[in-house]
């Protein structure tokens, strides 16, 4: 059920139901310590369950943030306490309430990002769910949270709620979902905004900032660059969403102490990063933004069915991430160089970084862009300490979509149609309407744009298997040369340091099939012995692809002689192509929309 649903009913709960109540407070911010009060109003007498989430949305791996709540107590309408007990380590029961439960709490916070909270005297930073217990037999139940800002600090409170009526520290959810799923910032931040029109509304677009090492000047010529990928992305579309209450927020900490992330949300997105707008920023913060604001649309209304309802109890798993994060990440700079904050020719050429980790790796011999996905409980910031074989077994679905979502737009070029106009069939179908999408209604609706035949390959081809499109053709229509000008240069893979393979080889490189692995020394290549003075790498090259040549290298005190079969250097370059004809400018053109 989407929150569109949701809404048109929120007069009735409002008026129907008793709200859940907070109130946050930062007395003891420098311990990184929140003070919190809830009230709850169960429907029901008797046992009352609340619970720590252990997932946030936008993230997909397991975040257990209860073991940073202390100091749990409880009460009824009277003041007087209520026994507790743990069934679970993510959950308090309180016994024998008779309709109304107070609850106090202690919460350590201190990572600033999009998935965890952070309190210090610089700011509250707040992920509702790293935050606030629940209750999920209330879930639907209307609520309300009132911030107690550091005013002595000069605190103010940003979020996508909105105020209570008649109250200046008091916001409103109609939900948990819409709850859990609005950050919030307290900080002595600053604040820029623009209007967009859009379908016979106007939407405020503000930038939220806590950088207190920028200037007034670098905030302008930095929010300059956001309103342009504001309006960039909004020609993709050809509309922007309707934002819940007309506003969508910005919420950066540019800060010493956060953890770099961008999480995106339904009327807001978190941006986090220790770069100030003073210190190069401006230039680099900007492609964040362009993801991040690009989930407006993708994730968060375009969205796949099995993120929908998000649940706060376990990992939640989806098989369409190269879609909804891999296709966003094609879009992130190839906005910025339609909005010329990204110069063309740079675009091009940093295509290569996902092309090369994606088609050089042996992961797509066991694993298609549907079953990375499905891997994202398990990579996306994820807790584990035994090592796993990811190098070997793993590419990431932002990479792996953007790279598919780069040879789609390019085929469909081909026919004089785009990933643009796809997007928007999506959009009107699945997005406005906010019907979550299965992977069928995917491929259904790329037959319907482009045609049965090519949809079917093309999900048969690159979903459904793990081949590899056809670049050098696809680049050559639109003026982009695409090769791998080091074939003949000699390579065995891995990273050698003094010798020392110090990071284990992928097993379609020469090193794994030799058996030679992390922390083995080289000491003999050929009829050459190496030491400082004569690295691998040197004596390498005297070499040449497809020859069989002895090596010799110690592990654990012995040492082991085999032969190695050289390969030639697989890395792919892309570039300008200097002798594009005509039709191919004008392709290329059109693509960059130059």
């Amino acid at each position: 059920m989407r929150l569109s649903f949701i809404l048109f009913f929120i007069p009735c709960l409002l008026f129907a139901q008793p709200k859940t109540k907070y109130i946050i407070s930062f007395d003891q911010a420098v311990h990184h310590i929140a003070n919190i009060e809830a009230h709850f109003y169960p429907n029901t007498h008797g046992d009352f369950l609340l619970r720590m989430s252990r997932s946030s949305p936008g993230r997909y791996a397991i975040h257990e943030f209860a073991k940073n709540v202390h100091q749990v107590q409880a009460f009824d309408q009277n003041g007087k306490p209520l026994r507790i007990e743990r069934p679970d380590p993510y959950s308090w029961k309180i016994k024998n309430q008779k309709g109304q439960v107070k609850i106090k709490y202690a919460l350590f916070a201190n990572r600033g990002d999009g998935t965890y909270s952070q309190i210090n005297n610089s700011h509250a930073h707040l992920n509702m769910p790293a935050t606030f217990m629940y209750a999920p037999s209330l879930e639907n139940h209307p609520m309300e949270v009132s911030f107690i800002p550091r005013t002595d600090l000069g605190w103010k409170i940003a979020t996508q709620l909105p105020k209570v009526k008649g109250k200046t520290i008091t916001y409103y959810a109609p939900n948990l979902q819409y709850f859990m799923d609005s950050p919030t910032e307290l900080s002595n931040h600053h604040v820029r905004s623009f209007e967009v029109a859009s379908n016979g509304k106007s939407y405020q677009i503000k930038f939220v900032l806590h950088d207190p090492d920028a200037s007034d000047a670098h905030f302008d010529t930095f929010f300059e660059k956001v309103k342009k990928v504001v309006l960039a992305q909004k020609e993709v579309f050809g509309e922007l969403p309707d934002f819940d209450y007309g506003t969508y927020q910005f919420l950066a900490c540019y800060t010493p102490n956060a953890s770099g992330d961008g999480m995106e949300h339904r009327n807001s997105t978190i941006l986090t990063t220790t770069r100030s707008l003073a210190a190069n920023g401006i230039e680099q913060n900007i492609g964040t933004v362009s993801h991040e604001f690009f989930h407006a649309w993708n994730v968060e209304r375009l969205r796949p069915q099995n993120l929908e309802p998000f649940d706060f109890e376990k990992a939640n798993m989806s098989d369409a991430l190269w879609f909804a994060e891999g296709f966003t990440s094609y879009y992130t700079n190839l906005i910025l160089c339609r909005a010329g904050i990204l110069d063309p020719d740079r675009y091009i050429a940093q295509l290569s970084g996902a092309l090369n980790y994606v088609w050089n790796s042996p992961s797509l011999e066991y694993r298609n862009p549907i079953q990375m996905s499905q891997l994202a409980p398990f990579k996306d910031a994820a807790v584990y300490i035994d090592q796993a074989n990811w190098n070997n077994s793993f590419v990431s679905y932002y990479s792996y979509g953007s790279v598919l979502g780069l040879a789609l737009d390019l085929m469909l070029r081909e026919k004089n149609l785009s990933l643009d106009g796809y997007m928007k069939e999506l959009w009107n179908s699945y997005g406005k309407t906010e019907k979550p999408y299965k992977l069928q209604n995917l491929q259904n609706t790329l037959e319907n744009y482009a045609g049965k035949t090519f949809g079917t390959q093309f999900f048969k081809n690159y979903i459904y298997d793990s081949k590899m499109p056809n670049y050098k053709h696809l680049f050559a229509l639109h003026g982009v040369d695409f090769h791998q000008p080091h074939a003949n240069i000699a390579f065995v893979g891995g990273t050698i340091e003094n010798n020392i393979v110090t990071q284990a080889p992928l097993s379609n490189q020469a090193l794994y099939k030799a058996g030679i692995t992390k922390g083995d020394q080289i000491i003999k290549l050929g009829n050459a012995s190496l030491s400082n003075d004569q690295n691998f790498g040197s004596i390498l090259l005297r070499y040449q692809p497809g020859e069989n040549i002895p090596i010799v290298y110690r592990r654990n005190g012995e040492q082991f002689q085999t032969k190695i079969r050289i390969q030639g250097n697989p890395k792919y370059q892309t570039h300008k192509a200097k002798d594009a004809s005509p039709a191919a400018i004008t392709k290329q053109q059109a693509w960059l929309q130059l």
